[in-house]
């Protein structure tokens, strides 16, 4: 029940949360499905699914003075336990410049939540027998043939020499899918001990004005940050995957992701680019945002784009998201489709780097990474809640998804304020875990 004291959960209520709080009353006494009753994604009352109304109704109180505050423009989040969506709402602006609501169907761009569902994809076809994972890339994409490493040597007078030296093996496309291959990003911040960095940045990758084909062609003539398999570095790894999809495929990878993924889980809103009659739905960040600075340019989505970036080029709904997500939660299969065997999936969310490591290790304390996504190793360590095990990724323009087989959990988080994902990564994770009960 609403109290009409004006609290709830003992914070004070402002008129939007409690606003927010009657139209989850609402929902809970009237749960029509998403899309019909033969939808697979059904909404059930939270205590159905083991976890508390009360308690998640703290995740609107927080959202909500966060909007008001400024902190983010809006958010759309989706939680979904045992098969049944607990809780599904939206807050505050879709498009700041126009006053636009938020509604639950907004259209996000989810940068580099796109690389795991490129690595499925890179899944799916080593599933059907096209390459062994441990094959060197170079065998299907041949620019990227005797590759060098760069090699810094410091002199005695502090002074810095770069050698390229040839690596002892070349990177395989498992390593690519668990950023060990050796390559980097221009965007990582600048380091005299990686020059191989600032070398992405002056061969202006990456470049949208570019296809992907062009972009795998200019990292081959780049050297490597590191010997294959000895360093974990954030990088370009998922577009020169998004290449090998094409061409061992012979499709475009914007097609094979639309024929192979988005149409059989009903991802009707997902791809590289939003179309005309949809682009009233999509998410805009700040006008002005109140910290400016972000090294992430904004991607130009409403145009097909040159670039189809298997790094960070989609753009997806938290519905549509979670259908992907589900997938996975059900070992593969969702709404009777088979997008990977159940083997496949447990391989690729198990950790394969070990004590690998790197100077900007993004998992964090408490996690490893598999094949295309962070993997908790224990339920201690990492500064937020989760299970051994659960799975995660998420975007620079604060996007961001995590699935726990333990809990039979998949969570979706969407705004759009760069760098956001960080702090509501930590942040929904506690109001999640907070709210279940049984």
């Amino acid at each position: 029940m609403l109290k009409t004291s004006g609290q709830m959960g003992g914070r004070p209520m402002g008129i939007f949360q409690v606003i927010c709080a009657a139209a989850i009353i609402a929902e809970a006494v009237f749960v029509p499905s998403m899309a019909g009753a033969a939808d697979p994604l059904r909404r059930a009352q939270p205590e159905e699914v083991g976890m508390s109304s009360d308690r998640l109704a703290r995740l609107g109180e927080v959202l909500g003075e966060d909007v008001e505050a400024g902190r983010i423009p809006g958010a759309v989040i989706l939680v979904m336990r045992h098969g049944k969506i607990a809780y599904f709402e939206a807050f505050g602006l879709e498009n700041t410049r126009n006053g636009a609501a938020m509604p639950k169907d907004s259209i996000f761009r989810i940068y580099s939540m796109t690389k795991p569902v490129v690595s499925v994809a890179v899944m799916m076809l080593w599933e059907e027998g096209r390459f062994d994972i441990d094959d060197p890339i170079a065998k299907y994409l041949p620019d990227l043939k005797d590759l060098k490493v760069a090699v810094v040597h410091k002199g005695a007078d502090g002074t810095s020499n770069v050698e390229l030296e040839q690596a002892k093996r070349q990177p395989t496309i498992q390593q690519l899918l668990e950023h060990t291959g050796g390559l980097t990003n221009g965007i990582l911040p600048k380091s005299p001990d990686y020059p191989v960095r600032q070398m992405y940045r002056d061969a202006n990758i990456p470049n949208p004005d570019e296809t992907l084909a062009e972009l795998v062609a200019k990292i081959g003539r780049l050297p490597l940050v590191s010997e294959p398999g000895t360093v974990w570095e954030y990088s370009r790894s998922t577009d020169v995957l998004g290449r090998l999809v094409e061409v061992v495929s012979g499709m475009p990878i914007d097609r094979f992701l639309e024929t192979r993924i988005f149409a059989p889980l009903g991802m009707k809103d997902t791809g590289f680019w939003v179309s005309g009659e949809k682009v009233d739905r999509l998410a805009e960040p700040f006008a002005n945002d109140p910290e400016p600075g972000s090294p992430v340019p904004l991607i130009e989505v409403t145009k097909p784009p040159k670039l189809l970036s298997g790094n960070g080029g989609l753009v997806s709904t938290a519905e549509d998201y979670t259908r992907f997500t589900q997938m996975l939660v059900n070992h593969g299969s969702f709404d009777g489709v088979s997008i990977l065997g159940p083997e496949t999936v447990k391989y690729m969310t198990s950790d394969q780097i070990g004590t690998v490591r790197g100077p900007l290790y993004i998992p964090g304390p408490g996690y490893g990474f598999g094949l295309g996504f962070a993997v908790r190793l224990s339920v201690g360590q990492a500064p937020y809640p989760g299970s051994e095990g659960d799975y995660s990724w998420g975007g620079s323009a604060g996007t961001v998804f995590w699935v726990d087989p333990k809990e039979d959990l998949t969570a979706v988080f969407m705004t759009q304020r760069f760098g956001a994902f960080v702090h509501y990564g930590r942040l929904i994770r506690t109001l999640v875990y907070q709210s279940i009960v049984h």
